[in-house]
């Protein structure tokens, strides 16, 4: 099963994290993306840029409106993600506890990541997904 582990912290949270040398912080998520790699469990792991560079597009009104960062209400920022191949919701929770990442202000929320083989095999719509996905080695 795929989860996704989404890397959130608040703005005050974020803030301490730029005060940590940026070499020893590459060494500490690298061993930790290390292990993951030699248990065969990680397929994707990217970090954000700065919400400052970002948009929010609200679909609330026609048409939608679109804002540019940073967000007025910003309690916990999205930072980053992993996705992890593993057996449970249990194994992904203990990875994301071996998160080196800690600390007031940081959390890790926890997905399981649907696949194709969830939806209805005979929809036209799948059924096209599934052959894009099987042409570019993603199934």
């Amino acid at each position: 099963m795929k989860y996704m582990l989404i890397m959130r912290a608040t703005d005050e949270a974020f803030a301490k994290m730029g005060e940590v040398d940026f070499n020893e912080m590459l060494a500490t998520i690298g061993k930790y993306n290390e292990e993951m790699i030699r248990a065969g469990v990680l397929l994707a792991a990217e970090g954000l840029a700065d919400a400052a560079e970002g948009v929010v597009v609200d679909y609330s009104s026609e048409p939608p409106v679109v804002t540019d960062g940073p967000y007025g209400e910003t309690k916990e920022l999205f930072g980053g993600f992993y996705i992890l191949n593993v057996a449970s919701k249990e194994e992904a929770i203990e990875w994301a506890k071996r998160s080196p990442v800690t600390g007031a202000g940081f959390k890790t929320e926890i997905r399981r990541v649907t696949t194709i083989d969830e939806f209805p095999q005979d929809n036209e719509w799948i059924q096209k997904e599934r052959a894009w996905r099987e042409a570019n080695g993603q199934l």
